[in-house]
């Protein structure tokens, strides 16, 4: 994936995961990345949705399981220098962001929720849930 072309996005916001019947060849390969992209996480916020989405199919990946996951990496590979940053700031004010999305999903009908928490300008507490 060294070589590959990079995108904008770590998912297909119009094209829901459907129920594939052809499963990947190596679901291990499939777990070590997907378990890779789980710590990476903690640092990269932004892929908390996509990388929770994958981690649902670990059990019997299958080809579009695949296909979506190197979609991620590809992601990865166009934002290396996205991340959480802490930096100096003159403000020490508090603000809370959150937003939901009620039966969003179009394959089990679950709502996703999230907040963040920054202080100053540095973001110092997060939660996504589905």
């Amino acid at each position: 994936m060294t070589d590959c072309k990079p995108l904008t996005t770590p998912a297909s916001v119009t094209q829901p995961v459907s129920s594939s019947t052809d499963p990947f060849n190596n679901p291990t390969h499939y777990r070590r990345i997907e378990g890779a992209l789980q710590y990476l996480t903690i640092t990269r916020p932004d892929l908390s949705c996509a990388v929770n989405r994958l981690c649902q199919f670990m059990n019997t990946p299958t080809d579009e399981h695949w296909g979506l996951l190197k979609r991620v990496l590809r992601y990865i590979k166009g934002t290396l220098d996205y991340g959480l940053r802490l930096s100096s700031s003159s403000s020490s004010d508090i603000h809370a962001y959150s937003d939901s999305d009620w039966a969003g999903c179009p394959v089990d009908q679950k709502s996703t929720s999230g907040y963040a928490v920054f202080l100053g300008s540095n973001l110092v507490s997060w939660v996504s849930r589905k």
